[in-house]
């Protein structure tokens, strides 16, 4: 299980958040934000919590932002200088407790500069400066070792098309990702880099969309080959689809390369942000998982927060406990479909008129339309066949309750 189970635990609201909101401020004090009397001082301190938690908890990869780690300066060079000296402990702490990096990425959306975007800013100092941050946090990746390196375009869209260049910005956007590919690869980096699909905030519209739509803009921008797609089951449902969908569309192209682990509240139309707990979730994520062979380098990042009205120390525990969990009964079940039941015969009987004579033609390319014509007025009206929506969802329930 531990093959497919390749829990990480996030930096961000693990260790950053201490449960504000738009409404109020947090509800939770960490003894690592306030014992230091310096900036670098009290990241050295969350630096410590965090690989005690890691460690206690079991997990055996962990995600982080540059400035989650290190303190941010507006100043590059004080920047640079700040996230070499925590990578460095980093990687001590790394050696001395054998946690890994499953992957690391660059906050380009909570600085103002961003506002208006990062790769996608109408103002060219501003898209060197994100540069700047995402050079930096390769080499951090790198120097630990990690698998995967990501983009979430927060800031990457538009409040209005009224001052926007949609075109030059996705363009610009292309040749952000490009020149992080290549300086990526010329300094080491052999894993996946990893768009990260949300439809919407904190911008009104976000060029990343969903699946199919990265999935679109990096085979126009010939990107395909070394991008893929992590796919976070609260962006999904944003977006209007199902988690699992995003992962088949993602999976279909042979570009899911990692998921976000979380989930969102139906009745809310943000991202909550909330662990894992929906074994439907969970088993519908690991059919695709399972069917692909797996998400090396990637695995499932727990990018969720306890709520804010959690606030006993137990609470991130329980969450992770409870989130790990899900997804190992999700993969039981998952794996017991696919190999003991009758769920994966059943759909392929559905497809069976492709798997020979003229319907196998079609699919290989060797009926025009005249032909399919001809063969409809030859066969007559298709005879009904069910879809046995019902019986699937039945197994599902089965197996969960194994």
């Amino acid at each position: 299980m531990a093959e497919h189970l390749r829990f990480a635990v996030c930096y961000w609201h693990s260790f950053c958040n201490a449960g504000h909101d738009p409404f109020g401020p947090g509800t939770r004090v960490y003894p690592w934000d306030t014992a230091a009397s310096t900036p670098l001082g009290r990241a050295e301190d969350k630096l410590d919590a965090a690989f005690e938690f890691f460690t206690k908890l079991g997990a055996p990869y962990y995600c982080f932002h540059d400035i989650d780690m290190a303190p941010d300066a507006d100043g590059v060079a004080e920047y640079e200088k700040n996230l070499k000296h925590m990578v460095a402990l980093a990687k001590e702490r790394q050696q001395a407790s054998g946690m890994k990096l499953l992957w690391g990425t660059a906050n380009l959306f909570s600085h103002p500069r961003y506002m208006n975007g990062a790769a996608t800013n109408p103002d060219f100092a501003v898209v060197a400066r994100a540069a700047a941050q995402v050079k930096a946090a390769l080499e951090a990746t790198v120097e630990l070792g990690g698998g995967s390196y990501v983009f979430w375009g927060g800031r990457e869209g538009y409040s209005t098309l009224h001052n926007t260049d949609t075109r030059r910005e996705l363009e610009h956007f292309a040749r952000f990702l490009a020149a992080a590919r290549d300086y990526g690869r010329s300094i080491g980096f052999k894993g996946n880099f990893l768009i990260e699909p949300k439809p919407m905030e904190p911008m009104k519209h976000q060029y990343d969309f969903d699946s199919s739509t990265v999935i679109g803009f990096l085979k126009q921008h010939g990107l395909d080959q070394d991008f893929k797609l992590n796919i976070e089951a609260n962006h999904a449902t944003l977006s209007g689809h199902t988690f699992e969908h995003d992962l088949q569309m993602a999976s279909n192209h042979g570009l899911l390369g990692s998921i976000d682990a979380n989930r969102g509240n139906a009745q809310n139309g943000w991202d909550t942000d909330q662990f894992p707990s929906d074994l439907y979730d969970t088993v519908g994520a690991m059919l695709v998982v399972l069917r692909q062979g797996g998400l090396a380098p990637g695995g499932l990042n727990f990018d969720a927060k306890v709520r804010r009205e959690s606030t006993d120390r137990d609470d991130l525990f329980l969450a992770h406990i409870g989130g790990m969990d899900s997804f190992a009964r999700g993969l039981e079940v998952a794996h017991a479909l696919l190999t003991a039941s009758p769920w994966e015969r059943m759909r392929a009987e559905r497809y069976a008129s492709f798997d020979q004579g003229p319907g196998q033609d079609f699919a290989q390319g060797k009926l025009g339309l005249a032909a399919l014509r001809d063969l409809a007025a030859a066969n007559g009206e298709p005879a009904q066949a069910s879809g046995k929506q019902e019986r699937y969802e039945n197994l599902i329930n089965q197996y969960l309750m194994r």
